[in-house]
């Protein structure tokens, strides 16, 4: 009688492991999944920084090149994502772009020499700069800010990143990374 007592409890315990194994397999892939959208999201935003940088790096070299640097008129006309709204610093309304002139660019048509799946992948992020005076204590950009005793004119680039093309990157629905930089134009 004894031995009957025993009968059928090998199933009861081999279900009871299924069950908790299946419960351990299913949390392990969760916490993969998570893992990897986290990693993806850092990745875009790491992307939509450089673009950032490199359209402040391109805005030096304008800034540079040029010999009359006037500010005329309102960046946000001619500007698809990198909006002043999103430079708090700035006086809304007020903003000045020097000469007029707005860049961007897709990163692909900025960087050559490298394989076609980085070319598509470069593809995928861009930015857009403009460039003011250096905005005084109320956040307007009309005058130029000097340093007390030289010539030298300070100059602000606003540049922003995105993780789309120049043509497709919208704020609300695409990663946008604000950069701001000060260049000082040394007068003699």
């Amino acid at each position: 009688m004894k031995q009957m007592k025993n009968k059928g409890f090998a199933l009861p315990v081999a279900l009871f492991l299924l069950v908790v194994m299946s419960v351990m397999a299913s949390t392990l892939m969760n916490v993969s999944s998570t893992d990897h959208k986290n990693n993806d999201l850092k990745d875009t935003n790491q992307q939509a920084f450089y673009a950032a940088e490199s359209g402040i790096a391109q805005a030096k070299k304008y800034v540079v090149n040029q010999k009359n640097l006037t500010p005329q008129n309102d960046p946000n006309n001619n500007l698809k994502f990198c909006k002043t709204s999103l430079f708090p610093n700035l006086q809304q309304g007020s903003v000045r772009a020097i000469n007029n002139y707005i860049g961007s660019n897709n990163l692909s048509e900025l960087i050559s020499g490298s394989s076609q799946i980085e070319k598509e992948r470069l593809n995928n992020f861009s930015y857009e700069y403009f460039i003011t005076y250096s905005p005084d204590k109320n956040g307007l950009t009309n005058n130029p800010q000097k340093k007390s005793g030289t010539n030298n004119i300070y100059y602000s680039i606003f540049s922003c990143g995105c993780n789309g093309t120049k043509t497709a990157c919208r704020i609300n629905t695409n990663t946008i990374i604000p950069l701001e930089a000060v260049v000082t134009i040394v007068s003699p």
